[in-house]
């Protein structure tokens, strides 16, 4: 009998001598970071509302609950009780009965009413009929993406079983060592904006934080070092955002032999999938080859496992992870690790933003304990200081009245996830204030599904945005002037011909998608104005505009020779950048309490890491580095 045999049947002994004798328990295992606890009486589990709670103090494991398929009402019973039980007003809109689980998924419009005050409305459902509710929420915006997503995870629900099985294995196996260390090493973003990656190494457990590209290149994370392989032998992959620049090579690992789990958040994990396709298609039609098939994106969809904000998780013998909000883009997270028994603790910022906005609340910096950040370092610099949102958001509307009295349109390049999202709010409030005339306002590329995303989490957006999603009359992503635009290259034609037009398009650093064919409509017409209001990266043809260049590559588009030359006025607005400026970097550091010991700058060019690690050495006394690529740190 195997280790984690013998630690499951001691757990299944005490929990049954926990439990009251009329409460059976027929199997107890591990999926993922969960113990699960199967039993023939889910209905007295439920009666008991404090059972799973005391034990899941004192077992320190996250516990659920699944009856065994006897005990369960059958199906057609089942679901008249069940809607017999939720109110009218959460507008179900499916059930999804599984009897290998014992799980009824419950779609509804509005989740919480579902939930019921501290979870009684599910425990009266599970009363009644045994299944245990799972609930997800209807979105208001129609999403092909999560719906996708959820239909793929049904159908490979078995599977998936099966992975989880063995990942809450992995995860509960003994510690082999007695030695105590933490390393981590750099495979990518350091003194560079792009391809961000670090391995997190005990002597039990090795992490992969992050697998992104570069924008602008073809540079990779150094994978190929023995601190990273076998790849099959990593323990687990967290995930901190969906931005292409962490995520987009996850797939890859899976093509190249890892089989094991991704820690993100729910939305990430969606927003990842929508990207990484995209990506692929991109490469396909510029006629690049793509690093790795569509069948990995789905593999790594299968594999990641959510977790929410503050949730503390087992992912290895050893290490537990908590993700908290980082206020970047959708479900972005600050990555913390609780390594030992209280022997070392790690944050990885991820990409922050500090300051609330108008999409997110600000990012979380507050932790029990960090002895080593890992902080990017983007706007870093000395100077890198972003003018105040109110004042961006003015100068944007200012844009766009003197290119609308000019009769012109404003072409606004756009990251789909996030900046696409904030800069839609502004200009719907500017359009119903009356600030800026009414025009249509158009959504090219990926952005309108993206924001579909969105409006399917409201959980993780700003509190007071949250509430105006809740209600379909004041959600502002369902404003009549927003358009998708599904017609493609005729539509453009039509609204480049057409009256003054907002137009938001992707990709946000003019590194392909229909941007392209949008500078080809409108890069000869001076009472145009592209506006950039996202961060531009070294080598991207956006930075290279922004710098002032007024004749670009088309790449066989229109211009003689493959290239365009730009008539139309370029603008930068600052502020809207889903990343802290130098004074949000060096306030999410000063107000952690405690400060951590050391802090890594990373992710930030040469300039800006340099100038953000010395300005925390002299500020505040604290040991900072700016590592190059492929260095290892070791801390204790």
């Amino acid at each position: 009998m195997s280790t984690v045999d013998k630690q499951l049947d001691e757990i299944e002994s005490t929990i049954t001598n926990q439990l009251p004798d009329r409460i059976s328990v027929t199997d107890v295992t591990y999926e993922g970071p969960e113990l699960v606890i199967y039993t023939r009486d889910p209905k007295e589990f439920a009666r008991n509302g404090d059972l799973v709670r005391n034990l899941a103090g004192q077992l320190r494991k996250r516990i659920t609950v699944r009856p065994e398929p006897d005990s369960l009402t059958p199906e057609a019973d089942a679901r008249a009780a069940v809607l017999d039980v939720i109110p009218d007003k959460a507008d179900v809109s499916e059930l999804d009965f599984h009897e290998d689980t014992g799980e009824v998924v419950i779609q509804a419009a509005k989740p919480g009413m579902v939930i019921g005050r501290h979870g009684s409305t599910l425990r009266e459902i599970t009363k009644k009929v045994g299944w245990t509710p799972e609930v997800v929420r209807t979105p208001p915006i129609e999403s092909s993406t999560v719906s996708n997503v959820r239909s793929f995870l049904k159908q490979e629900r078995e599977e998936r079983r099966d992975i989880l099985e063995r990942v809450g294995r992995q995860i509960h196996r003994d510690q082999m060592s007695d030695d105590e260390w933490v390393r981590i090493t750099t495979l990518g973003c350091c003194r560079e904006v792009g391809r961000a990656s670090f391995i997190l190494s005990t002597p039990e457990t090795r992490i992969l934080i992050d697998c992104g590209d570069k924008p602008g290149s073809d540079d990779t994370p150094y994978l190929q070092i023995p601190e990273a392989n076998p790849l099959n032998s990593l323990d687990a992959v967290v995930l901190t955002h969906a931005h292409l620049d962490h995520s987009a090579l996850i797939p890859l690992l899976f093509k190249y032999g890892y089989d094991g789990p991704i820690y993100t958040t729910e939305p990430t994990r969606d927003l990842m999938g929508l990207l990484q396709l995209d990506y692929l298609d991109v490469a396909s039609k510029e006629g690049r080859t793509p690093p790795y098939e569509s069948a990995m994106v789905r593999e790594a969809v299968k594999h990641t496992i959510p977790v929410e904000y503050g949730d503390v998780t087992d992912i290895a013998p050893d290490i537990k992870l908590t993700l908290h909000n980082a206020g970047h883009i959708l479900g972005s997270s600050v990555a913390h690790f609780h390594i030992g028994d209280g022997f070392y603790n790690v944050a990885f910022s991820g990409d922050i933003h500090y300051d609330d906005t108008r999409l997110f609340n600000g990012a979380v910096n507050d932790f029990p304990r960090v002895e080593t950040l890992v902080m990017e370092s983007t706007y870093g610099g000395r100077n890198d200081y972003q003018t105040d949102q109110a004042d961006s958001e003015q100068r944007l509307i200012d844009v766009i009245n003197e290119t609308h009295d000019k009769g012109g349109k404003i072409l606004i390049p756009a990251f789909a996830v996030g900046r696409s999202q904030e800069i839609m709010l502004v200009v719907e409030e500017a359009m119903r204030k009356g600030k800026i005339p009414e025009m249509p306002i158009h959504l090219d590329g990926m952005i309108w599904e993206a924001t579909a995303i969105h409006s399917t989490y409201p959980e993780y957006l700003r509190d007071d945005l949250r509430d105006r999603i809740f209600h379909d009359d004041e959600n502002p992503f369902l404003s009549p002037q927003f358009n998708h635009i599904d017609a493609g290259e005729e539509e453009r034609e039509e609204i480049a011909a057409g009256d003054p037009a907002i137009i938001l398009s992707t990709s946000g650093m003019v590194t392909g998608g229909p941007i392209m064919s949008w500078l080809s409509h409108l890069g000869g017409d001076p009472d145009t104005t592209m506006t950039f209001v996202g961060y531009q990266a070294q080598g991207t043809l956006g930075r290279r505009i922004q710098n002032g260049w007024d004749e670009v590559p088309m790449n066989g588009g229109r211009g003689r020779g493959g290239t365009l030359s730009l008539e139309l006025d370029v603008e930068t607005v600052d502020g809207f950048s889903g990343h802290a400026d130098r004074q949000g970097l060096e306030n999410f550091v000063k107000t952690m309490n405690p400060r951590p010991e050391k802090v890594l700058c990373v992710h930030g060019d040469e300039r800006s890491v340099q100038d953000f690690s010395s300005a925390l050495y002299h500020n505040y006394n604290m040991r900072t580095f700016a590592p190059k690529n492929l260095e290892t740190f070791r801390f204790k």
